[in-house]
């Protein structure tokens, strides 16, 4: 395992001139030795670029990378000592589940009977013992996905372990499953992982800290909390959460900051408040959905919309009635040019 250490950028082309010219702009950050990180963003991002980078797949063209301290920039993926587990499984189909799963070992000249008892650890972790003699050719989707994650996992003395998006061929009635064994797997284990996804569900349960990344750059690394409750850019309040936050002019509610362009509140804490109560948002409801464990009203107020999650035991304004809403003062955040004030 190792200490990550970036400095860096990528561009696509020779002295680039504006942020369009970069896959990746400067950036800064640390993995620290045995976390479980996830690179969460839309696609086009740059977050298998950099996933790519720290590997050693791709060479940055500003900066370095360091493990340990030590400056891996132009060292192959090979002699940084990594894993990577990809979109797709690979695995040899004419070879058993686990010959497959033996297979990084036996390159490195383990012991015999050290594969032997590995392979069974690793297997018994992924629910795999009962398919060890098994060819692989025969197995479904995410049996085969499972030998993938386990050839990643199998060594003990890797740097690091590279995951790049490997639940999105998985159906989605099994992803929980495997997410859940990489959980535990990290418990267990306490290597370092780096994860690739666009899906927040799958960032948030699975690592300790989130890197969410837009165009090409890391706008905020934070646990799941971090990003709930304090955005540090509007993208991130956007992104987060289902639905996203609320963003509303500055001024919309008293107590704004000097220089605040905009209001940004959750739909967790928008109320329903009493008519021309103080403070209260007036607006016309536009929707409402009974989404079972709560209500989601969205209402427009001019040019804003603004969404709540209401209790169930509430029963909101029909569509097209005027409503009164409030915020959590305590909940809100104030942006400046998209960046959250301190």
């Amino acid at each position: 395992m190792a200490r990550i250490e970036l400095d860096l950028a990528h561009a696509y082309r020779p002295n680039p001139q504006a942020d369009e010219d970069y896959a990746l702009l400067p950036l800064k950050m640390v993995f620290r030795d045995g976390g479980a990180y996830a690179l969460l963003g839309p696609s086009g991002c740059g977050k298998t670029t950099l996933l790519n980078i720290i590997s050693g797949l791709v060479t940055p063209s500003q900066g370095t990378v360091q493990f340990d301290g030590i400056n891996v920039t132009r060292q192959t993926p090979q002699q940084r000592n990594i894993a990577q587990v990809f979109q797709f499984p690979v695995i040899y189909d004419t070879m058993t589940v686990a010959e497959n799963l033996a297979f990084p070992l036996k390159n490195r000249g383990v012991p015999r009977d050290r594969i032997k008892q590995r392979v069974g650890v690793i297997a018994e972790m992924l629910e795999l013992s009962g398919q060890l003699d098994m060819r692989a050719a025969g197995l479904a989707a995410d049996a085969k996905q499972k030998i993938s994650l386990g050839r990643g996992l199998v060594r003990e003395d890797v740097s690091a372990v590279l995951f790049d998006e490997p639940l999105t061929v998985i159906d989605p009635h099994l992803k929980w499953q495997l997410r859940r064994k990489l959980k535990q797997i990290h418990h267990e284990l306490k290597l370092t992982l780096i994860y690739v996804t666009h899906d927040q569900v799958e960032a948030l349960t699975f690592a300790e800290e989130v890197v969410v990344m837009t165009r090409g750059r890391a706008v905020q690394i934070g646990t799941a909390g971090q990003l709930f409750e304090r955005p540090q850019h509007t993208f991130v309040g956007h992104f987060i959460g289902s639905p996203g936050m609320n963003f509303l002019p500055a001024d919309i509610v008293p107590g704004a900051p000097a220089g605040a362009t905009m209001l940004g509140v959750r739909p967790e804490y928008v109320t329903l408040a009493e008519p021309g109560a103080a403070g209260a948002l007036q607006a016309v409801v536009t929707q409402r959905q009974d989404v079972g464990t709560y209500w989601l009203v969205t209402a427009r107020s001019g040019d804003s919309v603004i969404r709540a999650r209401l209790s169930p035991d509430i029963t909101p304004a029909a569509v097209g009635a005027t409503a009164w809403f409030s915020v959590k003062g305590s909940h809100t955040c104030y942006y400046k040019d998209e960046e959250l004030m301190a």
